[in-house]
């Protein structure tokens, strides 16, 4: 933070938005962390703030959970991306099976006074001639040549800084150029079809006439289509994978996960304009809409705590401010099957925004006091060793 410190104090004033800035007029920063502990107890966030760290076995034990939970999150997307991967390999080569019937067919139901080893010729070149350009877009960045941007869809564009872990597509990944060593669409289309002509002229090499010319394309069509079946088995396998690893990982049939939070490469999402930061547990697409997911683990609450509804919608506005996208609602998930949505609406935009500045105005001002009568909260505080106020 660039703002200056005095006995722990930011030096700030109140903007007529309602929101503290620092002399360079940059909102303070406040993190969806800072407000859920803001809201169990201001003292807890206070001592949090001067360094004082949680202590007990919750606190270790969430880590833990956390941590598995982004692993379970991340098998899900990497036997996702196999199953597309499989079913890709899979198309290419039933395609290939089609063209081969395709050209049996017409092999043999034509007349033509150039015999199969004229044709075979022909395609041999055109194979040699698809197999060099290929090679050339491979090695050579013939996309900056001609002033081609890097391959980003519309939706990374709106998530771009969510994940840093996002799962690549097979062919042209995000950010692609393309050129010294990687191949895209164009690329892998350009070696398929010298593929395809190398095999026709092989074929038709060893043929002394369009009828056999055709009996020998129906037989690598047959051969193409074990192969072919052998890939659909593989994908039918990574899609009994896939169906595990979603359950696993609790994702719903009609989600998919665009970030998960390891605390390690995530992005952090930020609101420059009221100073809010913070990285969600996932990041979940529903219906199109992103939705967060604060994951909570310990006890199972009869309704969601306030200090975390308080920081679910923290989430709410980074990911609306992030994408210019506003989602319907946030989850607040405690264990496996316990789920409670919060509605992002105007009035939860007003409880949000009012607690960022009661917080930006206690890191300039202090004053932080216990806001709460009950014991059972102080026992389970971690941070109760180092509070002078507490009740027990």
């Amino acid at each position: 933070m660039s703002s200056e410190v005095t006995n722990k104090h930011v030096i700030a004033e109140e903007s007529d938005d309602g929101f503290w800035r620092d002399l360079e007029g940059k909102a303070l920063h406040v993190s969806a962390s800072d407000l859920e502990r803001h809201a169990y107890c201001p003292l807890s966030w206070s001592l949090a703030r001067e360094g004082k760290t949680g202590r007990g076995e919750a606190i270790t034990a969430g880590r833990q959970k956390h941590a598995e939970i982004h692993s379970k999150v991340k098998s899900f997307k990497e036997k996702q991306n196999e199953l597309k991967k499989a079913l890709i390999i899979w198309s290419w080569w039933f395609t290939i099976v089609i063209i081969f019937i395709s050209d049996a067919i017409i092999f043999t139901n034509i007349s033509d006074s150039r015999t199969p080893l004229d044709i075979a010729r022909y395609l041999t070149i055109l194979a040699l001639i698809w197999l060099g350009l290929g090679l050339f877009a491979i090695y050579l960045p013939w996309r900056k040549w001609l002033g081609i941007s890097s391959s980003y869809s519309d939706d990374f564009d709106e998530i771009s800084n969510l994940n840093t872990e996002v799962i690549s597509p097979t062919f042209e990944p995000f950010g692609f150029i393309g050129g010294w060593g990687q191949g895209g669409r164009v690329e892998a289309g350009l070696l398929m079809g010298a593929t395809i002509f190398g095999l026709h002229a092989i074929g038709l090499t060893w043929a002394s006439d369009k009828q056999q010319a055709g009996f020998i394309l129906v037989t690598v069509a047959m051969v193409w289509t074990l192969l072919a079946s052998w890939q659909l088995q593989r994908a039918l396998l990574a899609d009994s994978a896939l169906e595990i690893a979603r359950i696993d990982a609790g994702v719903e049939n009609d989600m998919d996960v665009a970030y998960s939070d390891d605390e390690a490469t995530a992005g952090l999402l930020i609101d420059e304009q009221t100073g809010l930061r913070g990285r969600p547990d996932q990041i979940v697409i529903v219906e199109g809409e992103f939705i967060p997911v604060e994951q909570k683990t310990g006890k199972i609450p009869e309704k969601p705590h306030k200090s975390h509804k308080m920081q679910l919608l923290a989430y709410l506005h980074l990911v609306e401010s992030t994408t210019n996208r506003k989602p319907p609602y946030g989850v607040l998930r405690y264990g496996s099957e316990n789920l409670h949505t919060i509605d992002w609406d105007d009035e939860s935009k007003h409880i949000l925004f009012s607690a960022v500045k009661e917080v930006q105005r206690l890191m300039t001002e202090g004053g932080a006091e216990r806001n709460h009568n009950r014991k059972g909260k102080c026992q389970s505080c971690s941070r109760r060793y180092a509070c002078d106020s507490s009740l027990v």
